[in-house]
């Protein structure tokens, strides 16, 4: 390996680790009462290391959101492939979701609590990651009723939101719950898939 290999590697291993040791400290402390020496610390680098990699706490926070939904949008594309069926697919979709959130718990608990905390997400951020993910969810929609299983009169648009704010809220319920392990997210993802298809379907 050359030296200038080893030297970018050794940067993106540097972020990396700066990135998930936020991770666990936002969700440990909360977003404003983390400081940026719990995160050095946790990731083993000095205090001002964390500024030549992110601009302050606000952008270490957005650019978790952004690699973290890339992940997951992979991880959701490879869970759908070979599934061809859009109801089957749905199914995947809710399943995955919930998935995800206890194989990342702390990454949950920064998605669904610290960053409905920033400011600059909420009213400045335009959250493309996010669109993307929710397009997937619009796809299986068109599909399904370009094969004739879902009805013509159901707007993709509304319907990928409405189905994924059923996500969403349930995921925040999960995340606050104080017995995780009383709360079925298998069941979740049924019950919220089965209202749906119940209601798109063509009879």
């Amino acid at each position: 390996m050359s030296t200038e290999s080893s030297k970018t590697k050794t940067e993106t291993d540097k972020r990396s680790r700066i990135i998930e040791a936020s991770i666990n400290v936002f969700a440990e402390k909360g977003f404003h009462s983390s400081r940026v020496s719990d995160i050095a610390k946790g990731a083993g680098v000095a205090d001002g290391t964390i500024y030549l990699y992110f601009r302050n706490k606000e952008d270490l926070l957005l650019c978790i959101f952004e690699e973290k939904m890339e992940d997951l949008i992979v991880d959701l594309r490879a869970a759908l492939q070979g599934v061809e069926e859009p109801i089957d697919r749905i199914r995947v979709f809710a399943e995955q979701h919930f998935l995800q959130l206890e194989r990342y718990p702390a990454l949950a608990q920064v998605f669904q609590v610290e960053l409905r905390q920033s400011h600059t997400f909420l009213r400045e951020y335009r959250p493309e990651r996010l669109w993307e993910y929710l397009n997937i969810f619009g796809e299986i929609v068109e599909e399904g009723q370009r094969r004739g299983v879902i009805r013509p009169q159901v707007d993709a648009f509304f319907t990928k939101w409405a189905f994924f704010g059923a996500l969403d809220e349930l995921s925040i319920q999960w995340v606050l719950a104080r017995k995780r392990d009383r709360f079925n997210l298998k069941r979740a993802s049924e019950q919220v898939v089965d209202l749906f298809i119940n209601g798109a379907r063509c009879n």
